[in-house]
């Protein structure tokens, strides 16, 4: 039996091969919510335009669509080097100040942790982590805009960051699934602070491991744990996939378990 859904749908904006505008011109419509995907700040040129910040304005009016932002990952709050620690924060800082007009939900933020998870090497990437945030918070209007996503790492390293701070999360469920955490603990031990959640599929396929994929590769079970979480979930769900094909086959699962939710993008 389908379910009312509490929760805001949302995808990327890159379903098609374009650039962020057209995307949302032809997705807008038909999700709550876009997720913008700023993964890149250099050269500075590849950052939207204060023209294009104007026109996304615009489009979130016409379209009834709002937004939350993806921020970049080539630059990394947790890097070794303090002086790269500084250039993300800034680098970040100044995104939330472009991206400001379109008040989005949250900005979703990735602290990369790139070597040997022992005891030791964890606690230097927290000790960086803890650092890259000190120089990023008071540059913000609110640390409350950022919300840290769940990795490939435990989600429980977040939680000390998130509540030192002030801050949100995004819960990848996808991660979860690939990476073998337990999604209903982390749905429950940060329930007060969930700004986003990111849903795809992971499975195993032939080259391997893969995730952001559509929906339906989702065993049985994983489903079944997507409908129960989601059933009570009112923040926003975007679809983080990146082609119309898994785009499609995710609403189609999607639109099973939940009434208001198109099957298929129209052609």
């Amino acid at each position: 039996m389908k379910m009312k859904r509490q929760f805001r749908l949302g995808t990327t904006s890159f379903i098609y091969p374009d650039h962020i505008i057209p995307n949302v011109r032809k997705t807008g419509a038909f999700f709550d919510e876009i997720e913008l995907l700023v993964f890149e700040s250099m050269p500075v040129a590849v950052l939207p335009t204060r023209t294009q910040i104007a026109e996304l304005a615009c489009l979130s009016r016409d379209l009834g669509v709002g937004y939350n932002v993806h921020l970049p990952t080539d630059v990394s709050l947790t890097s070794s080097a303090a002086k790269d620690r500084q250039k993300a924060a800034d680098t970040i800082a100044r995104v939330v100040e472009l991206c400001a007009p379109l008040s989005p939900s949250t900005h979703t933020l990735h602290l990369e942790m790139g070597f040997q998870r022992e005891k030791k090497d964890v606690a230097i990437w927290q000790a960086r982590a803890l650092d890259g945030l000190e120089r990023l918070v008071p540059l913000l209007p609110a640390p409350g805009v950022i919300s840290l996503e769940t990795l490939d790492y435990s989600p429980v390293l977040l939680q000390s960051l998130i509540q030192t701070h002030d801050l949100t999360i995004c819960i990848d469920a996808g991660h979860h699934f690939r990476f073998g955490y337990d999604l209903a603990h982390s749905f429950a031990v940060f329930r007060d602070r969930l700004a986003l959640v990111h849903l795809h599929g992971a499975a195993c396929l032939e080259k391997g491991m893969k995730d952001h994929i559509s929906l339906d590769h989702l065993d049985p079970h994983q489903l079944q744990q997507v409908r129960r979480l989601l059933a009570d979930c009112e923040g926003t769900v975007s679809l983080e996939v990146f082609n119309r094909q898994d785009l499609n086959r995710s609403l189609a699962v999607l639109s099973d378990m939940f009434n208001d939710i198109p099957s298929h993008l129209p052609a």
